[in-house]
């Protein structure tokens, strides 16, 4: 699971569509990032705080859906 940077709400995140995902990678065993597929977010911050979780389409990196 990711962790969301620049998305305080899940609505933050749903307007960002067509941009670059801001992230922060959380997995100690590597990156789990998939820039062509599906990611699990958590925010608005993986370490501070877990208020909404969403599921992320990406293709090269940019937000194409979020669910």
């Amino acid at each position: 699971m990711l962790g969301a940077l620049d998305y305080e709400t899940k609505k933050d995140l749903k307007a960002a569509i067509g941009e670059t995902l801001s992230y922060e990678e959380t997995s100690m065993f590597g990156s789990e990032f998939n820039p062509n597929g599906t990611n699990l977010i958590v925010g608005p911050n993986a370490h501070r705080s877990r208020k909404w979780f969403a599921q992320v389409e990406c293709r090269n990196g940019i937000i194409i859906k979020v669910k």
